[in-house]
């Protein structure tokens, strides 16, 4: 594929001057290779529909990074940063194309411009500590509104700088152009465009071409395998998680708590390594088993976001893959296995073996059940919700589980260094970390298209775990106790006394005591 010419940004910038905390308005002009339209891919069906679920707060669903460029690496000038905005620009499709609203009676579409310009902040600082702080600043502003869908870019941007240098590049993303793994796509290739002048090859597909492959007959033919999972599933499981209200919902409705944790990332990662799974297996385990402990469920029905990024072609594509998967976990199979001999000594220690089934019993299903999800969430949402409307009709009742798991890391690290808790010893480590888990409630917000949505994400060594709950069925103090129970029941699992199934319900009840 030939290299596009670069446009030259609209703004002189060398002609204009300002001091700290002022801010210079600029363009950069992009010029890409082809025009389109094409329906919406299935990703960006999904995420659209829960953005009209979330309208007017849908500004939630942003996504922003920061890239900082005065860390190493020769200096970056405005000049070459705003060639290197262009060339990302021209390189992914998905940064040049807009929403096209639907007519009255069908869905929206997705229309690609070769040509334009985006709206560009300069915004100067005093040194490297005040950069750092305005980039965060510029990230948190960029972040605050919902685009334009049909009008706006679905990127917008800012460079910070020192003197003549950038220190910070900041990007918000729209998320029908971009989920998770594509913004980290874009943060490194922004790096290597203004460090190097290239990025690489590029992406070996397109959304507009990947949407048109949807559509046509082998697309739809393994959407609607995957909706038959569905189905199988949606029959198994409760019609909801979370049935009836339990409280007056909080003004506004949906609370954030979260729980920063050393020692749940240390346990996790060795409950992992003990039982063959992995540490997001074990922790969507926990959740499941907590919430229909907690709501008097046998059976377990949780929406995880799969990330559909396993084809090579799909690695480096800049879009929004992740669809919403379906995590079936049946924890009285669990217990009649036990009963049966079939879960007992495992090599995880005595505690195991003995009595009624315990948390570590249900991995083995957990993991299955999970690649099933994940191998089930590339589906028309159009089709999706006519399987929710027949069920509706055939029920008498909504069938959803209005429960979501979200593990946004992108890789898992490996056990940190040091001894291993040994199952039946003493674990002082796990003691100590646990003495620094912090916990708060950091957000609240109107409306939110769930009752109840755990986000896993990292901060240094700790893994931070972030529950937003709708107050009507999680008030404050269960949205607590559920990240509490979360942590001592795998902390306790990796210390090697995995607590019993049948007394999770006595573990939430317990974490609402007097836990800071």
């Amino acid at each position: 594929m030939a290299e596009p010419a670069v446009a030259e940004p609209v703004t002189t910038l060398t002609e204009k001057t300002c001091s700290a905390g002022e801010t210079i308005p600029t363009e950069v002009g992009f010029r890409g290779e082809r025009t389109g339209t094409a329906p919406l891919t299935w990703g960006q069906r999904a995420i659209w529909h829960a953005i009209r679920r979330t309208a007017p707060n849908d500004h939630y669903f942003n996504i922003g990074r920061v890239l900082p460029l005065a860390d190493r690496g020769r200096p970056a000038t405005v000049a070459a940063t705003l060639d290197a905005l262009a060339r990302l620009i021209e390189r992914h499709e998905a940064l040049r194309t807009r929403l096209v609203p639907a007519a009255a009676d069908g869905e929206p579409a997705q229309c690609l411009a070769d040509t334009g310009a985006l709206p560009v902040t300069i915004a100067p600082a005093t040194g490297l500590p005040e950069a750092a702080a305005e980039a965060e600043a510029l990230l948190d502003g960029l972040s605050a509104t919902r685009f334009d869908y049909p009008a706006e870019w679905p990127l917008r941007a800012a460079l910070v700088t020192v003197g003549d240098r950038v220190t910070h590049a900041v990007l918000v993303l729209c998320h029908l152009a971009a989920d998770g793994h594509a913004a980290e796509v874009l943060v490194r290739d922004l790096r290597l465009l203004v460090r190097r002048g290239s990025a690489g090859r590029p992406p070996a597909t397109t959304p507009l071409d990947l949407a048109r492959d949807q559509h046509a007959e082998r697309g739809r033919r393994r959407g609607a395998a995957a909706l038959a999972h569905w189905e199988a599933g949606f029959r198994a499981a409760p019609p909801t998680m979370f049935p009836e209200p339990c409280a007056e919902p909080r003004s506004p409705r949906f609370w954030t708590g979260r729980i920063v944790s050393p020692a749940l990332a240390r346990a996790v990662a060795a409950v992992a390594a003990a039982h063959g799974v992995s540490g997001s297996t074990v922790l969507l385990t926990a959740s499941a088993a907590l919430v229909a402990a907690g709501e008097g469920h046998r059976t377990a029905a949780v929406m995880p976001i799969v990330g559909n990024r396993t084809a090579e072609a799909l690695r480096d594509l800049v879009s929004t893959l992740s669809q919403d998967g379906l995590f079936v976990l049946d924890l009285a199979a669990a217990e009649r296995k036990h009963d049966d001999g079939e879960g007992a000594g495992d090599g995880a220690g005595e505690a195991e073996g003995a009595g009624e089934a315990r948390f570590t019993d249900l991995l083995p299903a957990a993991h299955r059940a999970a690649l099933r999800a994940y191998r089930a969430a590339v589906y028309d949402p159009v089709e999706w919700d006519a399987l929710g409307e027949r069920l509706h009709t055939e029920y008498g009742r909504e069938v959803h589980p209005y429960c979501c798991f979200n593990d946004m890391r992108l890789v898992e690290r490996p056990v940190p260094e040091g001894p291993r808790p040994t199952p039946g010893e003493p674990a002082e480590e796990l003691t100590e970390a646990r003495r620094r888990t912090a916990f708060g409630f950091p957000a609240t917000q109107d409306r939110v298209a769930c009752r109840y949505c755990l986000h896993i994400t990292e901060e240094g060594g700790a893994l931070a775990v972030s529950l937003t709950a709708d107050t009507a069925y999680l008030p404050p103090e269960a949205i607590r106790a559920h990240l509490y129970a979360m942590e001592e029941l795998i902390v306790t699992s990796a210390a090697g006394s995995p607590p019993p199934v049948p007394d999770l319900r006595a573990l939430l009840e317990s974490a609402e005591g007097d836990r800071p």
